[in-house]
């Protein structure tokens, strides 16, 4: 779950119907998707990130390139742009409970907290104190990304926008996103945390290269069967992936009525039996890989 909270998506069981089950060959193999078809009079673009990714592992082809390039307009998850955006999430973080982060944990617990926080963060505990826990866990979340060169597709996406003066959309408002974290109970986020610090379970190191590993290889199904298939998603795959995708075509549709847009959202997003690629399809438009 860490991960799907630290990326805000993040964010997949492969379903085998006759829908999805058609879809297993290698065509499947793409980060970047083409959508035409139900009177659109240009084509728009589905692109899926990670949201935070070391350097060395960052594709970005000429096609994808293109694709930007191409698009009038670019959409991601939220509008990246918004000046309130970043303010509007930061103040839905703060702990309006009454309870500081310590009173969450036993004295013992906090001080294990607060002492992992300033190793593995080097951050003093205390910048968290009034906010929710599940702030604490995004950002110990980010650890993950254990390099030197970490970079954003969004940003470096957002950058190749702006100087084209091309606008930036979003699909959700941030109020969204901090909803769907809601659902997530608090004494499930205070027992993941205590299990990162306790534990540190070398697994945990070797799923995220093997997650890096399928992104790399552009293989999506293989991303959203080990997503799906994580322990730690249980039953939050609903929440955090199929709601979303399923409130997101509505908004899509009406955006690429209007002009062809690139979006750009979580690689977990795309595939499955409610993964975006497949909801396009039901609703009557042709989703096509890039190569």
């Amino acid at each position: 779950m860490k991960r799907i909270i630290a990326f805000l998506t993040a964010a997949l069981t492969l379903l085998i119907n006759f829908t999805s089950g058609a879809q297993q060959n290698a065509d499947n193999k793409s980060l970047l998707w083409q959508i035409t078809g139900k009177g659109l009079t240009k084509p728009s673009y589905l692109f899926g990130t990670m949201h935070q990714i070391c350097g060395d592992d960052y594709i970005w082809t000429d096609k994808m390139k293109s694709s930007l390039d191409k698009s009038e307009k670019v959409c991601f998850e939220m509008d990246m742009d918004d000046p309130g955006m970043m303010m509007a999430v930061t103040n839905g973080m703060i702990d309006n409970s009454g309870k500081e982060l310590k009173d969450y944990f036993t004295p013992a617990q906090y001080e294990l907290v607060k002492q992992y926080v300033k190793d593995s963060l080097g951050l003093d505990i205390i910048v968290f104190q009034k906010m929710k826990p599940v702030m604490l866990q995004t950002m110990m979340s980010l650890k993950d990304v254990n390099c030197n060169n970490p970079v954003s597709y969004e940003e470096n996406i957002m950058k190749d926008a702006q100087k084209d003066n091309k606008e930036i959309l979003g699909l959700e408002e941030p109020a969204e996103q901090l909803k769907v974290l809601e659902t997530i109970p608090v004494d499930t986020i205070i027992t993941k945390l205590l299990e990162e610090i306790t534990q540190h379970k070398k697994e945990g190191d070797e799923e995220y290269q093997k997650l890096i590993l399928a992104y790399k290889q552009q293989d999506i199904p293989a991303l959203y069967q080990m997503i799906t298939d994580s322990k730690s998603l249980n039953d939050d795959m609903g929440e955090f992936l199929d709601v979303r995708n399923k409130k997101w075509i509505p908004r899509m549709s009406d955006k690429m009525k209007k002009s062809s847009i690139f979006f750009a959202v979580g690689a977990g997003h795309l595939w499955g039996d409610n993964g975006v690629i497949n909801l396009l399809r039901r609703d009557g438009y042709k989703v096509e890989s890039v190569k």
